[in-house]
């Protein structure tokens, strides 16, 4: 879903490119922030196993939503293919990101840590198997999804007119969650279910409060320093709950640094796809679209899993080489920050191939001789120019003036043009320079999603009907030119028609050009009329091919693989046992954390140009891997597992030395009770004695 998420934002509801951005990272936040409202119901009240059935019921729910916010024809009232109610379709749609957010929110720490609940302590190897086949599922799911979904996507559907169908794109995902939820519930019998153990989330922050506010109450000198302020609680709490509390702590601080690295990670879905939409797709036998490109990340995760698993780390360790998790994590880092200086070296050729587009205190014109005849052209401060019959300017000139004056032929036809500040114009100069001169608006941006705006002007005496299967351009009327229309890459067959007359014109496309063809005076219907068809280049297609963006999706798969993976296990083997849903819902926080950090540095850096955006992220990420790389030179690892049981072993001493109290004491009291009866009857006997006497 969130492979056409950003598209859908900007294409759909109309957003710019930095809203739709923004509210796809929003989106992406909420989803990493309700993991601890997932984790809390999970260890304090429903359990991991419902809480995921429950959840996964209201992901279903807002996936349905955000799938019927994308059906068009629901405010369409006058069938043209937009919808009149934007607000309606806005609303359901954010009605339905949310419920997805709290959905998804909630049953990640749970399904991760549900799954590791399903081994025993002895099976460390096992559990850390499972791990990596989890998380090679997600990407198997993903890579489904990335190419399923876009496919989806670019098929056209409606009642009463056609247009992208993201309703389809987003309804299959919300009945494939329905079934994955009856599938998990058949298999309910053979599941273990651990028990959810109280409000450990509630334990813990009274225990650190009380800590806190103990320790304040204890600050004079006079009472002597205890080994961590956590053992101020001690007073009240039990030893074992707080030396689990230490654990979480030390591993929740290690967890400080790394949201950069889901700042960086997380912009493939947005940043990287608007990046595509301005590359070539073309690769020969197969054409990629701009949002399949993320088709890459699952590909290469399902690849480099198993490899980094079977060859790669035990060749490390056959090396003598200690890799530890927090190592194998800080390189993941470092190849993030690769891949981002890739992609900021990409942007670069990009850049060199867009057009120059006016200031705002700019204007451009291009001139276009529709006349069977070659003219001069006199325009301010440039010099005279000689246009053959049916030719352009090799380009646009610039002017800062909106007003200026032109002068045609060899009798200065001149003629006042009234330009746009910030636009580009075509002057069409007709065959007879004393009728009216006709100025059209051009693109001043590149066409949306890699497509191709095409526009048709009529040199004929007489109205030309213009059209493809995909497209109806309409009459176009002498001298006159059709609106803008958007054409897919490929090749494509237009009609041109007039009365019976039909000509087929066909051409190959590219991606994000734009391009005017002219139909010239001499046009001769039938077979033989490609050839005078005159094709004028306004935006050249993308040139950069879309090939050059592997390298930075293998770098930033290559770090997921040693970030991600390595995190999710260690997360789960440095928590206590009570806590295991806790520290996973903390791991997943650092996701929500960056994604905010991407609205945040993008707002207050404000860069106008999108590599220096790149470079800035990828030296962010390299100064906060530093940091984190001597945090873990100094963390030492441990077993939670062992230090528990220790803690109970001794509360079982303890227990067992407060048993032999009791009965030792118990022993004394009867003592003591025997021999005062003893010292009685010995007493009466003597009065015995004595009355004999």
């Amino acid at each position: 879903m969130r492979a056409v998420l950003v598209l859908y934002f900007k294409y759909f509801l109309g957003w710019s490119d930095d809203t739709a951005t923004s509210i796809y990272h929003t989106f992406v936040a909420l989803c990493y922030l309700t993991p601890i409202l997932g984790a809390i119901v999970a260890d304090s009240w429903l359990g991991k196993f419902k809480t995921i059935i429950y959840l996964s019921i209201v992901y279903a729910i807002g996936q349905v939503a955000l799938a019927v916010s994308a059906i068009h024809d629901i405010t369409d009232t006058d069938r043209n293919g937009t919808p009149d109610n934007m607000t309606f379709h806005v609303v359901l749609s954010m009605v339905g990101l949310f419920l997805i957010a709290l959905g998804t929110g909630g049953i990640k720490p749970c399904v991760s840590a549900f799954g590791g609940d399903q081994f025993n302590e002895n099976q460390d190897k096992q559990r850390r198997t499972f791990f990596s086949v989890f998380y090679l599922c997600i990407n198997g799911g993903s890579l489904l999804s990335t190419i399923i979904t876009p496919i989806l996507r670019s098929q056209t559907c409606g009642i009463h007119s056609q247009r992208e169908c993201y309703p389809l794109a987003f309804g299959v995902p919300a009945a494939l969650m329905v079934v994955s939820v009856v599938v998990f519930v058949i298999g309910s019998g053979m599941y273990y279910k651990a028990e959810p153990q109280g409000n450990i989330m509630l334990d813990v922050s009274k225990c650190i409060w009380f800590a806190v506010k103990n320790r304040f109450r204890h600050r004079s000198k006079q009472y002597p320093k205890r080994e961590h302020w956590l053992d101020w609680a001690d007073d009240k709490y039990d030893k074992l709950l707080i030396a689990q509390i230490k654990m979480v702590l030390k591993v929740m601080f290690l967890y400080i640094p790394l949201p950069m690295f889901w700042t960086l990670f997380d912009q493939k879905g947005s940043r990287w796809t608007l990046q595509a939409t301005t590359m070539d797709g073309d690769f020969g036998a197969l054409v990629i679209q701009p949002d399949q490109m993320q088709t890459l990340n699952p590909i290469l995760i399902l690849t480099l899993v198993p490899i980094m698993d079977s060859i790669i780390y035990p060749l490390i360790r056959k090396c003598g080489l200690n890799f530890t998790s927090l190592k194998r994590m800080t390189v993941g880092m470092l190849m993030a920050a690769i891949a981002f200086v890739c992609a900021g070296l990409i942007q670069l050729q990009i850049d060199k191939t867009l057009p120059a587009f006016p200031s705002a205190s700019q204007t451009q014109l291009k001139l276009f001789n529709m006349g069977g005849n070659a003219v001069t052209v006199q325009m301010p401060d440039n010099d005279p120019l000689n246009l053959g019959a049916f030719q352009a300017s090799d380009g646009y000139f610039s002017f800062d003036a909106e007003n200026i004056s032109v002068s045609v032929g060899s009798s200065a036809v001149t003629q006042t043009l009234y330009l746009t500040k910030e636009k580009r114009h075509t002057l069409l100069i007709p065959s007879n320079i004393s009728e009216d001169w006709v100025v059209t608006d051009d693109l001043t941006y590149k066409p949306e999603k890699g497509n191709n705006a095409i526009r048709f002007v009529n040199g004929l005496d007489i109205a030309v009907n213009v059209s493809t299967p995909e497209v109806d351009f309409g009459f176009i009327d002498p001298s006159f030119y059709s609106n803008y229309s958007l054409i897919k890459s490929g090749k494509r067959t237009f009609s041109l028609q007039r009365d019976s007359e039909l000509c087929e014109y066909t051409r190959d496309f590219g991606f994000g050009s734009s391009y005017t063809f002219f139909i010239p005076s001499n046009l001769t219907f039938g077979p033989n009329c490609q050839e005078d068809i005159i094709a004028i280049e306004d935006i050249e297609p993308n040139s950069v091919t879309l090939a050059l963006q592997i390298p930075q999706y293998f770098f930033i798969t290559l770090g997921e693989v040693m970030f991600s993976v390595t995190g999710l296990e260690f997360s789960y083997s440095q928590a206590p046992s009570n806590m295991k849903a806790v520290l996973q819902a903390g791991w997943l926080l650092t996701v929500a954390v960056g994604n905010i950090i991407v609205l945040i540095v993008a707002e207050i850096a404000k860069l106008p140009q999108k590599w220096a955006e790149y470079i800035l992220f990828a030296s962010l990420l390299v100064a906060v891997c530093i940091i984190f790389s001597f945090m873990a030179y100094f963390y030492t690892y441990i077993d939670p597992t062992e230090i528990e049981a220790q803690f109970k072993k001794k509360a079982d001493d303890d227990d067992y030395d407060d048993d032999n109290k009791n009965k030792l004491k118990k022993a004394e009291i009867e003592m003591v009770r025997r021999d005062s009866r003893d010292s009685n009857k010995s007493h009466d006997d003597d009065k015995g004695r004595q009355t004999q006497m």
